[in-house]
């Protein structure tokens, strides 16, 4: 066994982690290529400074997920390059855009073997180590769906891959490329034409599923869980009617199968399509709730606190983001008051607290897969300490591993309405810890008041420091628990109580 084998196959024990962990996305192309400005040189997995792990685990984050890691080939980076859309958005992102810029995306991956730019596997085992000395874990991704143009199957077993034909490719030209004497179908979704910079696996073929299962075996010796890109597209019924091809289930078998070697693995799902509790039915511990995201950037109260009435047993396996690489960013989408207010609502609630790269800076530029440099921005100081302050609550034992209620608002007086505008939970324990977090999600006052989830407040004061701000009140027992508590708060205002008897 070779070194590189040895470090990849080390296996430390496992980590504990939260109820309600918090996830960091690093996108390493990006990351490294800001390093190497500053070094002067090629940076590798190596470069990456303890300080910024150091200042990860500080800031209470559990799972770091290092995006694009995998060797990419010079096939899809060719046609990263070639595309006059793609193009036309790279130089709307570089001013100073040239050619070595395109790195192709990190979703067409020639092979599962770390990028030997990157430094190799080598490189990502220390790193590895060096996260795991911090109690972070590693997160890396697997993309089901597809592969590069020029991954071994292609050569190897072209019985992997979904054929076309001539009449196909006449009729669908955004599907189908030729390739040699063969026709093959790019790598799609049912709702949009192929990514040209990949080829599409058959799901139909169980050869093809025991070798994505062999993948996945030697993937988790080098990581703590897995980011599975567009997962549903490979469900047996989405991919029947993406297809017309039958397939066996692949998700229940895999999941099943890696955990039996890495019981604390973790497998997040992206997916789409209301799909999520399927997905988590088949073995994910996680999935995207962008249905949550999608009523924020609406600025939709009722239609997010109807999603939050939701069973925990969802709700805890949901990752809950306000940006991630696909999406815009939070700072660019959202003034900065409704990001304020959104985020309250999206990381104070259950689930996985996944957060992005830029996006405690406020950065508003966001950054295509298929680029492997970003522009330089100046951060925003006061969305960075809105964020500190934010980080700084989430490791609260209460976010981190208590019970979650959403609350009622109730009319503050007849005729007024706006207590439709708020929404309120509470969080108790461990041991008596209790908080409470009302948002104002709208852009006028409102007023309202909040029915309290606790049975003891009377006969006491209690006293609610804000952690997001300024505010400290002092109110009786029995006044709490009869009417409850009364609030008023601007457009978009928030309060992350901190509750204490006197």
């Amino acid at each position: 066994m070779g070194h590189s084998e040895e470090l990849a196959g080390f296996a430390p024990p496992a980590l504990a982690t939260p109820r309600y962990p918090a996830l960091f996305q690093v996108n390493t192309r990006v990351r490294l290529s800001e390093l190497a400005a500053a070094l002067g040189r090629r940076a590798t997995l190596d470069d990456i400074p303890d300080a910024e792990l150091d200042r990860l685990a500080r800031d209470g984050f559990d799972l770091v997920w290092f995006l694009g890691v995998w060797h990419t080939g010079e096939a899809a980076r060719r046609v990263s390059g070639s595309n006059p859309e793609w193009l036309a958005e790279f130089r709307r992102t570089l001013r100073d855009f040239r050619e070595a810029d395109v790195s192709g995306s990190p979703f067409a991956v020639r092979d599962y073997r770390v990028h030997e730019e990157f430094g190799g596997d080598e490189a990502l085992a220390r790193l590895r180590g060096r996260l795991r000395q911090r109690g972070l874990r590693l997160i890396l991704d697997f993309v089901p769906n597809h592969v590069a143009p020029d991954h071994r199957w292609v050569s190897e077993h072209p019985e992997f891959f979904i054929e076309g034909s001539e009449e196909k490719l006449a009729a669908q030209p955004q599907n189908y490329r030729r390739f040699g004497k063969r026709i093959l179908a790019y790598g799609r979704d049912p709702y949009f034409a192929g990514w040209p910079d990949t080829l599409q696996l058959n799901y139909g073929n169980p050869a093809l599923q025991e070798a994505l299962l062999g993948e996945l075996k030697r993937i988790a010796r080098q990581c703590d869980g897995l980011r599975c890109d567009m997962a549903m597209l490979v469900l047996p019924e989405v991919f029947q009617r993406t297809w017309g091809i039958a397939a066996a289930p692949f998700w229940p078998r895999v999941t099943a199968a890696v955990r039996a070697q890495h019981p604390a693995f973790l497998f997040i799902a992206e997916v789409y399509w209301d799909l999520e509790w399927t997905l988590q039915q088949q073995g994910f511990d996680y999935t995207y709730d962008k249905r949550l995201y999608d009523r924020l950037e609406q600025r939709a109260a009722r239609a997010v606190r109807g999603h939050l009435f939701a069973g925990l047993d969802f709700q805890d396996r949901l990752a809950r983001f306000l940006e991630n690489h696909d999406e815009p960013r939070a700072a660019a989408t959202f003034p900065p008051e409704v990001h304020r207010a959104a985020a309250v609502i999206t990381f104070l609630t259950p689930g996985l607290r996944f957060f992005h790269q830029g996006q405690r800076e406020g950065r508003k530029v966001r950054i295509s897969m298929h680029l492997g440099r970003g522009p330089a921005e100046a951060p925003d100081a006061s969305i960075g300490a809105f964020y500190d302050a934010l980080l700084a609550c989430l490791k609260d034992r209460a976010f981190r591993d208590g019970r979650w209620q959403l609350l009622d608002a109730r009319p503050a007086w007849k005729g007024n309405g706006s207590n439709d505008a708020f929404i309120a939970f509470a969080w108790t324990g461990p041991g008596e810890l209790r908080r409470l977090v009302a948002v104002n999600y709208a852009s006028h006052q409102s007023q309202c008041y909040l029915a309290m989830p606790w049975q003891d407040l009377d006969g006491r004061r209690w006293r609610l420091r804000d952690r997001l701000g300024a505010a400290v009140y002092e109110r009786d027992g029995a006044d709490l628990a009869a009417r409850g508590l009364y609030l008023d708060l601007p457009a978009w205002g928030y309060h992350a109580f901190e509750v204490q008897p006197l």
